[in-house]
């Protein structure tokens, strides 16, 4: 089975960036792949992808040395396998806030016994390989996000849950749980709090870590933290940062 690239950089001691995929297209992911991000997160839940397009923007990145990620919509099955099925290396789970609805995202993720994940690999096998079926429980990647004050309350369960490889952390809705502005970049001493204490309890479980910013100074301050994965970018960041030619060009 090709290996998770992520997984190696992971296993060689380094932290992994990532840019965020917002838009529905294939030539976006494709452009973003040749870059040389180790990560890119196609993302169903706030952007503006289907299934269809999904599909499409993993086939278009999967000739370069980058992991394909999926943010699914919601804890739900279907979508998950699907991305699964597609030939997502892993997948995000937004707003986990139990152990019960960690079992039930990472259940979907993992073929018997250790999961309940129906059998249809289709394109997975051609992006994975031929003994895809044998080896993806212990290839792809399992992420569950923490973004809320319960799940912080259900913290230690949640990183018991097995088949769990990480936590990534979205600052904008934890910072709404906890009565702050919902930003990325987090300087509110609260929420990072909550930051430090989500970590410190993810690597004490020996899971991974991830946490989503938008610029490289804070990403760095991130990695130097402990964070495993850095999201630092999005295509959308990239496109709205050309603001700054418009200014420059009318002052």
């Amino acid at each position: 089975m090709r290996e998770n690239s992520l997984k190696t950089l992971w296993a060689q001691g380094k932290a992994a960036t990532n840019c965020w995929i917002a838009s529905d297209s294939a030539y976006v992911a494709e452009s973003m792949a040749s870059q040389g991000w180790d990560t890119l997160t196609i993302d169903m839940q706030h952007g503006l992808i289907g299934i269809t397009e999904m599909h499409a923007m993993l086939t278009a990145v999967s000739g370069y040395p980058v992991t394909p990620l999926v943010r699914v919509p919601w804890n739900e099955p279907g979508v998950i396998m699907k991305a699964l099925d597609a030939g997502a290396y892993g997948v995000i789970c937004p707003m986990v806030n139990s152990r019960d609805e960690c079992e039930r995202f990472v259940g979907a993720c993992r073929y018997a016994p250790d999961g309940y994940r129906s059998v249809g690999p289709n394109r997975a096998i051609l992006y994975g390989g031929p003994d895809y079926m044998k080896k993806a429980n212990e290839t792809l990647l399992t992420f569950a996000m923490i973004e809320t004050r319960e799940a912080l309350g259900n913290l230690e369960d949640i990183c018991g849950t097995p088949g769990l490889d990480a936590l990534l952390i979205g600052p904008s809705d934890l910072g709404l749980s906890l009565g702050g502005e919902p930003r990325l970049n987090q300087t509110n001493p609260v929420v990072v709090e909550a930051i430090d204490h989500i970590l410190a309890t993810a690597t004490r479980h020996g899971l991974r870590t991830a946490i989503v910013n938008n610029t490289a100074d804070y990403s760095k301050q991130m990695i130097a933290k402990g964070f495993d994965l850095v999201t630092v970018t999005s295509d959308m960041g990239l496109v709205r940062a050309g603001i700054d030619l418009v200014r420059e060009m009318r002052g």
